[in-house]
């Protein structure tokens, strides 16, 4: 445990600790524009410099480790001179149109600018050239905004192992981006909004729909309504200055029927409705394996995050029969809003107009694919962010904070505290067991207030296993079987379980996927910036949530139950395969 003092504080940190860690060990905030913690430390940036006893430059605090005795000074007149200096170069070569960025609002670069006190830039010069990138469904670039920091790069390659960003040429010419500088839409991108969620400023952001839902609501022949994902009421009040985990499920739901909404719906309804399908889905490969001794594509792949499905359907097509042909709660959503619910209202598909919010980019691809349109039109028509819909509340001049608390509509706006937590990792895994479990035994899970514990938390990957005991008698040929499950989250951390499982190291019956670390909750359309601390924060408000739900199964939702006795029939009926599954296919990109 090297000693170190900092402003004349001593600290004792671990062995290759950085000045950065050790500094706010020691109660200091050093300023950065590059590293992201635990994750990312190149030194890029030069902003978090230092000064160390002994050296003759000012130092790199987020790359320098600390050595005992040593002797750091993190706001001297140099090191404060050094971090303006390297802010006003950045300054002079970047697109600094802030009245028109839809970061102006939580600009890193321009925040650091005014902590700075820098009012002019000195330098002048020659700007990077501008170039946008609007050729995906889900994200916009712009190279004149660029930083060259780095991050999204590190998230694309060493997070999520996809590998689309890189930086490109060298000097005053790099750049960051696809190969030969193409667009991303000419390389393997999974849509998943990591490096928009990650950039500092403005070169990396979503495909904005506001836009277009303002034009849906104005339009009297249209009847709009919309749904929201779980992951959304613990992260939306972020956008208008509540703590990081508080639930505003009641005056979120008050602020859409003010924006004119004609029915406001919960995603939740959609969830449970997806784990009636999945579960059951999931139940039938075990008959066939266990009691048929039938061959069936076990283990069970979840299919809810459409991220996943992408990067499967380009580097895993041999596992695509072994994905849930569950289609995401988003998708179930629309195509049932536009069936069942448009014949509750005597409307055809086309008159309604499904919007959701959601706290992922990859939705917006998702509505989109040619196969989510079994209503008879495109099921879900457009896909807010989170921060998106945070900025149409601010649009229309509504107070947040004074809104009272509202109830979503009936028939689909109920949805079961297995819902809820869909939003976070190892939720969708958990979900699902409570529904099957019981199916299979008539009992509750067998764990502490029904939460899994193994499966939850930030682990990359997580797994769980219990023995089927006292079965019902038509699942009789499940007494004694062992269930193994396993939850990732990260496509890297998917990738590494995944690879495993082929080399046959691991074994599972079923295994959740999310693409976004922490899952929903830290997904791409989240409020910035999204840390360890804040997905723990909101995957709290998710557990409390579901807690303090009476229903808290999937099978126990009385509108789903409903939504079957009027209209599906049954889990996996012709008509729920016709309105709620799907087929995926290799990429043939």
């Amino acid at each position: 445990m090297p000693n170190v003092t900092i402003n004349g504080v001593d600290v004792s940190v671990p062995n290759g600790t950085t000045i950065l860690a050790a500094a706010k060990n020691a109660g200091f905030e050093i300023p950065t524009l590059c590293a992201l913690e635990d994750l990312h430390a190149v030194g890029a940036c030069r902003i978090c410099v230092v000064e160390v006893e002994g050296a003759k430059t000012p130092v790199p605090s987020c790359v320098t480790p600390v050595s005992d005795g040593m002797k750091v000074y993190t706001n001297t007149q140099r090191v404060r001179q050094y971090r303006r200096m390297m802010v006003e170069l950045l300054l002079s070569e970047h697109d600094g149109v802030c009245q028109t960025c839809n970061r102006f609002a939580d600009c890193e670069l321009r925040k650091l600018a005014n902590e700075l006190s820098i009012l002019d830039v000195r330098f002048t010069g020659d700007k990077k050239s501008r170039k946008i990138d609007k050729s995906t469904p889900g994200l916009m670039r712009d190279n004149s905004k660029c930083i060259l920091c780095r991050r999204c790069v590190t998230m694309c390659n060493r997070i999520q192992g996809v590998a689309a960003l890189f930086p490109q040429n060298r000097g005053f010419e790099t750049s960051i981006g696809p190969a030969f500088s193409t667009d991303l839409q000419n390389v393997f991108c999974v849509q998943c909004g990591q490096c928009a969620a990650l950039c500092p400023v403005g070169a990396i952001s979503e495909n904005n729909h506001i836009s277009e839902v303002w034009a849906a609501l104005d339009n009297p022949d249209k009847f709009v309504v919309v749904e929201t994902a779980p992951a959304i009421r613990a992260s939306i009040g972020e956008c208008f200055g509540y703590d990081t985990g508080t639930a505003v499920t009641g005056k979120m739901v008050a602020a859409l029927r003010r924006l004119g909404f004609d029915a406001v719906f919960d995603t939740n309804f959609a969830a449970d409705l997806t784990i009636m399908e999945e579960g059951t889905e999931f139940l039938t490969r075990l008959k066939a394996v266990f009691k048929d001794k039938k061959d069936a594509p076990l283990p069970q792949f979840t299919s809810c995050c459409p991220a996943w499905i992408r990067y499967a359907e380009h580097n895993y097509p041999e596992l695509l029969p072994n994905i849930s042909s569950c289609k995401s709660p988003q998708q179930m959503f629309g195509a049932v809003a536009k069936t069942y619910y448009a014949k509750k209202l005597g409307k055809k598909a086309d008159d309604i107009v499904v919007i959701s919010v959601m706290p992922c980019i990859a939705k917006k691809s998702e509505a989109i694919r040619p196969e989510m349109n079994d209503s008879g039109v495109q099921d879900v028509d457009y896909v807010l962010t989170t921060r998106e819909l945070g900025l149409m509340i601010k649009e229309s001049g509504i107070v947040f904070e004074n809104l009272p608390e509202e109830y979503a509509d009936a028939p689909m706006g109920k949805g079961s505290g297995a819902a809820d937590i869909f939003a976070n990792t190892g939720g969708v895994m958990e979900a699902a067991l409570r529904t099957a479990y019981e199916i299979i035994t008539g009992k509750s899970l067998p764990f502490e207030d029904l939460h899994i514990k193994p499966i939850e938390g930030l682990i990359g990957i997580k797994r769980a296993e219990f023995t089927i005991k006292g079965t019902l008698p038509e699942w009789s040929f499940l007494e004694g079987v062992t269930l193994k499950v396993a939850v990732t989250h990260g496509l890297g951390q998917a990738r590494k379980f995944v690879d495993a499982l082929k080399a046959g190291q691991e074994e599972c019956h079923f295994i959740e996927v999310m693409t976004c670390p922490g899952g929903c909750i830290g997904g791409g359309g989240q409020p910035r910036f999204t840390t360890d601390e804040v997905r723990n924060q909101r995957m709290n408000v998710i557990f409390k949530e579901d807690e303090g739900k009476k229903v808290r199964k999937s099978h126990e939702n009385p509108e789903v139950m409903r939504l079957y006795e009027e209209f599906l029939g049954a889990p996996l009926s012709e008509m729920s395969h016709k309105l709620l599954h799907t087929k995926y296919k290799p990429s043939n990109k």
